[in-house]
Formats: C-alpha cells, sequence, structure tokens
C-alpha cells in the first residue's frame, strides 16, 4: 500500500463495514497495521466482523472499533466522527461504501426511492461533509473512497432508483476531487470505486456459492489498492465475465447516446441491437 495515507497507525473508517467490500477493506487495512473503524447497522454482525478484523490486525482489538451507524443521519456520522477523534485521534482515510438494494421502479413505491437515496447517495454526501473538514485540517495525507457501480454510468433498465443514486455518487465524488486539489493546505484525494459484479449480501439473492462470473470482495479490495497506487481516480474494476475493454465500449456507448442524439438507453431499443453489437464487436 503505497497511498501515502495507508500507513501503519493511521486511522481508517468503513461504513457498510460488517461485510461485502467493506469487511474485505477493513481487514486489508487491519492487516497493513492500520486503526480500523467500521460502522454499519446490526449489533451482532458488527461484533462478528470486529472479531475477525482484530485477529488480522498485528495490533488486535486496541486498533479496532465498530460503532452501529446510519449513513443515512448526519447525526449519527456526528457522533461516529467524534468518537474515531476521541479514540484514535482523527481519521486518515474513509471509505463510504455502505449501499442498498431493495429494487425499484418508477411507478413503484417511494418508500423504496428514499430509502435508497437516504442510503447511497447522502450517506456519501453525509460522510464526506462530516470527516473531511478534520481531515483536511489534521494537514496530513488523507484517502476518501467513494464506492460507486457502472449502473450509475450505463444507467441499465431494471433499477432506476439504484442508478440515479450512483450516478449521483459518480457527479459528487468527481466535485469533490476536484473541491480537494484546490483547497489550500489539503493533503486528501478523493476516489471512485467502481465494482464489477461481486458476490456480496448485495448481490447474492438465493444463491449460495459465488457464480462464475463474479469477483470476490477480496478481489475487488485487491483491485483497488493497486489503483490506488496508480494513482486512479475511476477505479474501474472488471470480473470474470467482463473485461475493461467491454466496460470501456459499454460506457463509450452510453456517452455517445448524447453526442449522437440517440434514443434514451439505446443499447436495450431494438431499432440499435445490431449497430451496438457491431460497436462491441469492432478491435
Amino acid at each position: 500500500m503505497t497511498h501515502p495515507a495507508l500507513q501503519p497507525e493511521a486511522t481508517a473508517v468503513v461504513t457498510g463495514g460488517a461485510a461485502g467490500i467493506g469487511l474485505a477493506a477493513a481487514l486489508r487495512f487491519a492487516q497493513a497495521g492500520l486503526n480500523v473503524v467500521i460502522a454499519d447497522l446490526g449489533p451482532e454482525r458488527l461484533a462478528q466482523a470486529a472479531d475477525r478484523i482484530a485477529e488480522a490486525s498485528p495490533r488486535g482489538a486496541p486498533a479496532v472499533m465498530a460503532v452501529e451507524a446510519s449513513v443515512a443521519r448526519a447525526e449519527d456520522l456526528d457522533r461516529l466522527e467524534t468518537a474515531v477523534a476521541d479514540r484514535f485521534g482523527g481519521t486518515d482515510v474513509l471509505m463510504n461504501n455502505a449501499g442498498i438494494q431493495p429494487g425499484s421502479a418508477i411507478f413503484g413505491p417511494v418508500e423504496n426511492w428514499e430509502r435508497v437515496f437516504a442510503v447511497n447517495l447522502w450517506g456519501v454526501i453525509h460522510g464526506s461533509r462530516v470527516f473531511l473538514p478534520g481531515m483536511i485540517a489534521r494537514g496530513r495525507p488523507g484517502l476518501v473512497i467513494n464506492t460507486g457501480s457502472k449502473q450509475g454510468i450505463t444507467t441499465p433498465p431494471g433499477d432506476p432508483a439504484y442508478n440515479v443514486t450512483k450516478a449521483g455518487v459518480k457527479a459528487f465524488t468527481e466535485a469533490l476531487a476536484h473541491e480537494l486539489r484546490n483547497t489550500p493546505g489539503s493533503a486528501v484525494t478523493a476516489h471512485l470505486l467502481i465494482p464489477g459484479f461481486v458476490f456480496t449480501e448485495l448481490t447474492r439473492g438465493d444463491r449460495d456459492e459465488k457464480p462464475a462470473g463474479a469477483w470476490t470482495p477480496e478481489q475487488t479490495v485487491d483491485f483497488m489498492l493497486a489503483r490506488l497506487e496508480a494513482g486512479d481516480f475511476y477505479i474501474l474494476c472488471p470480473d470474470n465475465d467482463v473485461p475493461r475493454g467491454l466496460d470501456e465500449k459499454r460506457i463509450a456507448w452510453a456517452a455517445g447516446d448524447v453526442i449522437e442524439n440517440r434514443p434514451a438507453l439505446s443499447r436495450w431499443h431494438p431499432d440499435w441491437a445490431e449497430a451496438f453489437a457491431a460497436f462491441v464487436a469492432k478491435p
């Protein structure tokens, strides 16, 4: 881990840290000697995750803290930030990772929309606004990782609320990176994690075994750390089904809808199926 914020005894805060990508990241941070704070819902899940992280840490349980908090509530994150400062002196790494995907439809229950927005988008905004002023004021190298999604870039049909929130995370993180690099005295960088198909609680469904096409959370985090080392802002993860080249063509086609004034989501429009297939087939 060569990002300057990822140093032994620095402090990392991971929301959604009790499972999936969040837990995998927390374990990697702990193995590297960082203090690790996870925030999530469910005392039992948090306790089990904290035990695993403590086992991975060279300094054991004293370097680990688990806090039950909802990222949908700014007051919970205020409380979390204070607890981290009291215990470890401040935050060096913030991973705004908590997310949900209960499903949605344009004219479906508004409660689903409100819940997804509260966690997936407002959770990232709240986390950044609460933690970053203190991180900047520390004057130390800092790191913010916001977990987005390819669905926030290509916006496929099927789950519009999730797509809209992840598109918002992309736009917010781009604005945040610009803000941080233009803030005098700031040594904090922001990065957008864009996972591929990852087998987690969010994607498991009724499956007990990882599909062949999916990556594990650990593979995703290892890729993330390698791309942080390379200095990437857009951490675009492949998986076992979709290589980077195909992702790039899908993203380029989505942008082309605007440039070429094609129908919205033309990739899924029957009149454009042949054109998209030909575009993908080009070397």
